[in-house]
């Protein structure tokens, strides 16, 4: 099977759960605050899978953020740098899905400086230039934060663009973003412009500062704060080889990869003895050049989960993807199963043991489905420890 997904949002110890139970920095003095995470998940394909093998990985995470103002007279201007060092296997070696089962899985296990950007707070915008993670802030749903399943970060057609992957996990790119906040903080409006090639400190090359294969420009506007509704879209400048089709002269038909995506979060119940957020999100693009052609994802977050546990959480989701015509026709040419689509439904727990310790089983059903009826199913277990300082 081809890895055919980049990661997203790592539901790591900086964001997910520990963002929920607002865990502390370790050092936070003058403007300057130091924070470290590290995340260790037991996984491993219950059934249906290549085999049924216990596979341990991690991600180290240490942030820095530095607020100038403060610190040298520069009014509005931060500093931010994170670096990851992710060790350990591949789950998805045993469970053979395509949109991944691990949001910390790494195709190679090496440090990374994952971001080092700079932002000038500008009024009521702000400009950011860097090494920059564009799922911080774009196809991003707070209440998918504690689920595993990489699209619950982003979209698995967006994810799966371009070169090798947008700027998300683990590598990301040469960017500037301006963000410009609206109607009282209700409503924001972004556009940013990225290297298409995501290489950075820690891949072989480094810093990727040729620009050869173009740029991706992205942009997302949305409005409310109960009810958040938001749209977005993204398109590549140079076009790409097509997975299958060809041109009039027998040549890889070449095509600017493009999509189009949104997103609704819907908090249902709030300030009584928990909170309860609905998430709904999807995505198209042009399928000729990358594997998916469309995917959703929805679910639910309950925090706390139980009353007397105020650091438990509770989420079901349900995602799926479609794949192109392209793919499934490569595919069919290489011997390879040419799954039309891929279904899954995660359910997870999470609970703070500690004030630094969060522990949360989580399983995964998936179901692919092909041409004629085909048809496999495969059940995923994990187990999350989280730590926060």
């Amino acid at each position: 099977m081809p890895n055919l997904y980049r990661h997203a949002r790592r539901g790591a110890a900086l964001a997910g759960f520990a963002a929920l139970i607002a865990a502390p920095p370790a050092q936070a003095r003058d403007g300057l605050d130091l924070s470290l995470g590290y995340v260790a998940d037991l996984s491993v394909t219950a059934s249906g899978g290549a085999d049924q093998r216990l596979r341990y990985l991690d991600n180290l995470e240490v942030a820095f953020d530095a607020d100038l103002g403060p610190l040298a007279g520069l009014d509005g201007v931060q500093l931010h740098i994170g670096v990851l060092n992710n060790l350990g296997a591949r789950p998805n070696d045993g469970a053979l899905s395509l949109q991944g089962v691990d949001n910390i899985e790494v195709p190679e296990a090496s440090p990374h400086l994952f971001e080092a950007w700079a932002q000038q707070q500008l009024g009521k915008a702000s400009l950011r230039l860097g090494l920059y993670d564009l799922n911080s802030e774009f196809y991003a749903s707070e209440s998918a934060g504690l689920l595993i399943a990489p699209p619950f970060g982003i979209g698995s057609e967006l994810a799966a663009s371009g070169p090798a992957g947008p700027s998300i996990f683990p590598s990301s790119a040469l960017a500037a973003r301006l963000r410009i906040d609206l109607g009282a903080g209700h409503g924001y409006a972004q556009a940013a412009v990225l290297n298409a090639r995501a290489q950075t400190l820690g891949d072989p090359g480094g810093v990727d500062l040729s620009f050869d294969d173009g740029l991706i420009v992205i942009g997302e506007a949305g409005v409310g704060k109960r009810l958040r509704v938001g749209l977005g879209g993204w398109t590549y400048t140079r076009p790409r080889d097509a997975l299958f089709a060809l041109d009039a002269q027998g040549q890889p038909l070449r095509q600017r990869p493009a999509g189009v995506y949104g997103l609704v979060e819907a908090q249902l119940a709030q300030g009584g003895p928990r909170a309860v957020t609905l998430f709904l999100r999807g995505g198209a693009a042009r399928g000729q050049t990358q594997p998916f052609g469309h995917s959703l994802q929805a679910g639910v977050l309950v925090s706390p989960a139980l009353i007397g546990r105020d650091d438990s959480a509770f989420s079901i989701g349900f995602h799926r993807a479609g794949t192109s015509a392209d793919f499934r026709a490569a595919q069919t040419v290489l011997g390879e199963p040419a799954w039309h689509s891929e279904s899954v439904v995660e359910v997870t727990y999470a609970d703070a043991l500690t004030p630094f310790l969060t522990v949360q089983p989580d399983l995964q059903w998936i179901e692919q489905r092909g041409a004629g009826g085909a048809m496999r199913r495969v059940v995923h277990a994990t187990l999350r420890l989280s730590f926060a300082f």
